[in-house]
């Protein structure tokens, strides 16, 4: 008979995550972190993710150009509110269910690979659709989207099999801030690209970095640690030995237990009402700047990466802290979870009602926004790695779930705020802070009620029957 995994009695049964994870645990010893297989991955993973959200998040600036290029009305939503600042006057992610079943089965290496490129290579090809219409640059977008959908999920995937548990903070939080800072380069230089040359060079600059990209992760990667080439056999014995009693052999997905289990609930939540905030930032933000605060493109685009890059250092910093709390202060996995999780959405909830109060002090707008996207970063090592605790061998398909819920504010989110603003007045634009802030913190609440932190009975091969 096997010897009982961490949160479980030896019966089988699920008892709570109150002692540290993999406490009593047999394993190697802990392999160096300097040029090891596991941090080169996060890595590359990291500028991954950067080229992804630099592919992304280029439209929002190259869009104000774009526009001004094609039609005389461009202005017409502009706020007379705030006087304005400057004296120039130059002036859509989809993850699926899909693509965490398909990084089950074909390996997240190849996924993730071919996502970005494709992602890389229909960015490229934007401005002849911009020229065709918009409705050629709607279908290119969507394409563009498929791709990225299966970036998140196929990470999860692989992690699930090179992160041992007390680093996958640190790992995970390094490969998904490359996003942060994918969207702080990304901002800015879209901004300077446009003042000073042409909106069509922001994508054809951006779409040769994602498969410069490319090459290099399918040259270096490997699925698993023993598909791996160079890595040695110290970090290959440690990093299966901390997985041995976490990961399941079935063949077959438990999508039954899986669908009814409240912990992967608690993740859907927490991710559908934190995503509602993001988008809202991520795709409005230079709106509100613009036609609110009133600065021209290339202004527009510094000051709207500034809370990105505070987010980026929370993510690094807060994946260190948690792991840390978890190995040396002995705190549970799903005390670490829900902290962190609570830290990162109330807070940004706040500050983001405090952004639609200041009127027009340009200084302190871009101070709350920056604080409110800066928080928001805990929540890399909060519900976003989640998935990993309470069924690693399924993190993939996991994610699939979660962002296929997710993706909705991406859609949903902005539509609102567009109806909410028919006069574009800081009144109307407190609404939208105030409706993102009170997701928010609804998706904390039942997060910290029914998260989890253990690996659930229905993702260990031998309890494939058992419910949660």
């Amino acid at each position: 008979m096997r010897s009982p995994v961490p949160g479980q009695s030896p019966d089988g049964e699920k008892v709570s995550d109150s002692t540290p994870l993999l406490q009593g645990a047999p394993q190697a010893e802990a392999a160096p972190v300097c040029c090891s297989a596991r941090y080169n991955l996060a890595v590359l993973a990291f500028f991954g993710f950067f080229v992804l959200y630099a592919l992304r998040v280029n439209l929002s600036v190259a869009l104000v150009d774009m526009v001004d290029s094609n039609t005389t009305l461009a202005n017409n939503r502009t706020s007379k509110e705030c006087a304005e600042h400057s004296a120039s006057n130059k002036v859509i992610r989809n993850q699926t269910i899909p693509g965490g079943y398909v990084a089950s089965k074909v390996g997240g290496k190849l996924l993730l690979g071919f996502g970005i490129l494709g992602t890389a290579v229909f960015t490229l090809f934007t401005p002849i659709a911009a020229d065709i219409g918009v409705g050629a640059l709607i279908v290119l977008r969507a394409l563009e989207g498929l791709g990225e959908g299966v970036t998140f999920p196929a990470m999860h995937a692989m992690w699930s099999s090179w992160a041992p548990p007390l680093e996958r903070s640190k790992l995970l939080s390094i490969s998904y801030a490359g996003a942060q800072l994918g969207t702080v380069i990304s901002l800015p230089l879209s901004g300077i690209i446009c003042f000073y040359m042409n909106w069509t060079y922001v994508f054809y600059l951006f779409g040769i970095v994602g498969i410069i990209w490319f090459v290099l992760w399918i040259w270096l990667v490997s699925n698993t640690p023993e598909t791996h080439t160079t890595i040695s056999h110290q970090e290959k014995e440690y990093i299966l030995s901390s997985l041995k009693n976490q990961l399941s052999s079935q063949k077959s997905v438990p999508w039954i237990p899986m669908l009814k289990s409240l912990p992967l609930w608690a993740i859907v939540v927490a991710h559908f009402s934190y995503n509602w905030t993001f988008y809202t930032l991520l795709t409005l933000l230079p709106t509100y700047m613009k036609e609110i605060l009133r600065f021209n493109v290339q202004e527009n685009g510094i000051l709207s990466a500034v809370p990105y890059f505070g987010c980026w250092l929370c993510m690094i910093m807060s994946g260190q802290a948690a792991d840390y709390l978890r190995a040396e202060w002995n705190f549970s996995t799903v005390c670490v979870r829900k902290v962190f999780s609570l830290i990162g959405m109330i807070g940004p909830a706040v500050f983001l009602v405090a952004a639609g109060f200041i009127g027009c002090d340009y200084s302190l707008a871009v101070a709350f926004l920056t604080i409110s996207t800066t928080l928001g970063g805990f929540c890399s090592s909060g519900f976003s790695i989640n998935h990993l605790d309470i069924a690693p061998s399924y993190a993939g398909i996991l994610l699939g779930i979660t962002n296929t819920f997710a993706t909705i504010p991406g859609m949903v989110g902005p539509v609102i705020a567009k109806s909410l603003t028919p006069e574009n007045t800081i009144r109307e634009w407190q609404t939208v802070f105030w409706i993102a802030a009170a997701i928010n913190v609804f998706g904390a609440i039942f997060f910290t009620l029914f998260g989890k932190g253990e690996v659930q009975n229905w993702a260990l091969d031998d309890h494939h029957g058992h419910r949660n």
